[in-house]
């Protein structure tokens, strides 16, 4: 299929259910039946990393056994199923899923619930079932690119359910509740299938963010092939699922390994992780006998990373207009947090078996 266009992302369908996902009625006891070219759009809009969720007039029960039924109720996220209005229903929806109403195609048989929705959310785009296969015939809808993190995009939204949930009944002081979490970092060697990612980390992520420097990924592409440069990423799971990639930081190397750009996506905001990160360059750049020198460039946005050097042993070494220096002393070694489990692959240490450090 030919890839969307930028300007048209899509990055949520929500599907009416009676003849427009599945054919026939379900309150009036029609024997209901998904057509097999529904089943494959829903399946293929899930692994290209397009949401979906439902928003139906008809009871939740048995609506939602319905789906479950016919071995959809996964793909659909927080489904609407009730008596209230679509555009009711849509706006919940934006507000959870956190994303715009300009992002998202309606999909429903009736032409009054389109206008309905048209009217109360004009920038949602509504259409028919018939409509919405031939947009993605089309290459109206699918993105050009599915990045790791984009194809689990649906069960990072259920794990983060799952998280918010946890934290919401948990009962007791901050760090047994990230401890709770049973968090574990890995930080590797960027790879080919990373740098569509990280290149998107460097364009999105502002507040924890150390220089602000972006990157296309032909950009990073060259400095994976440069043997002075490294390019890192940093993947965050827990006992709920994944992060997914949560962290980038390009070096230069030498007698000195430099952290040119470090930044972590705001999917981590309060998990405390910074410092592991920065634990697993300093210990990567020492196993290579160097000392880790990182830069710094203030933002409005981003003294926060700078207080994550000082929090982890660096000094400031020297400041300029647009720039500060910071150095870890050689007697410092960044302390890893008792609640991270910290694991690290410098596959440049033995290029044939990449090595690993597991800290607790």
């Amino acid at each position: 299929m030919t890839p969307a266009p930028a300007e048209n992302t899509v990055k949520c369908v929500v599907w009416d259910l009676d003849d427009t996902l599945w054919d026939g009625t379900l309150l009036e006891g029609d024997e209901l039946r998904v057509p097999e070219a529904n089943r494959t759009l829903v399946r293929v809009l899930d692994e290209h990393g397009i949401l979906q969720s439902v928003a139906s007039r008809n009871e939740p029960g048995p609506a939602g056994e319905q789906l479950r039924g016919f071995g959809l109720d996964r793909y659909f996220l927080h489904p609407q199923l009730g008596w209230s209005a679509k555009s009711v229903a849509l706006r919940t929806l934006l507000e959870v899923l956190n994303i715009g109403a300009d992002s998202v195609l309606f999909v429903d048989d009736s032409e009054f619930e389109r206008a309905e929705v048209a009217a109360a959310l004009p920038e949602v785009r509504c259409v028919t079932r018939e409509e919405l296969h031939e947009l993605v015939a089309g290459g109206r809808v699918l993105p050009r690119r599915v990045t790791a993190d984009a194809a689990r995009r649906r069960e990072m939204y259920q794990a983060e359910d799952r998280r918010r949930g946890h934290q919401e009944a948990f009962q007791g002081p901050p760090e047994e509740f990230l401890s709770s979490l049973e968090m574990t970092l890995r930080v590797r060697d960027a790879t080919q299938d990373d740098l569509d990612r990280a290149a998107e980390l460097t364009r999105r992520t502002h507040q924890l963010n150390t220089t602000g420097i972006t990157y296309d990924r032909d950009e990073l592409a060259e400095l994976v092939q440069d043997p002075g440069h490294r390019v890192m990423v940093a993947e965050l799971d827990d006992r709920f699922g994944t992060y997914g990639t949560i962290g980038l930081a390009v070096l230069s190397t030498g007698p000195e390994w430099t952290i040119r750009l470090l930044l972590m996506s705001c999917r981590v905001m309060g998990r405390n992780v910074g410092t592991a990160l920065i634990a697993a360059l300093a210990r990567t750049a020492a196993a290579h006998g160097a000392r880790t020198v990182a830069h710094f460039r203030p933002t409005d946005r981003n003294r926060q990373m700078l207080v994550t050097y000082r929090f982890a042993g660096f000094a400031v070494t020297s400041r300029s207009e647009d720039r500060i220096v910071l150095t870890l002393p050689d007697d410092r070694v960044p302390v890893v947090p008792g609640y991270v489990r910290l694991v690290t692959e410098d596959a440049a240490a033995a290029p044939s078996r990449p090595t690993q450090e597991v800290t607790r």
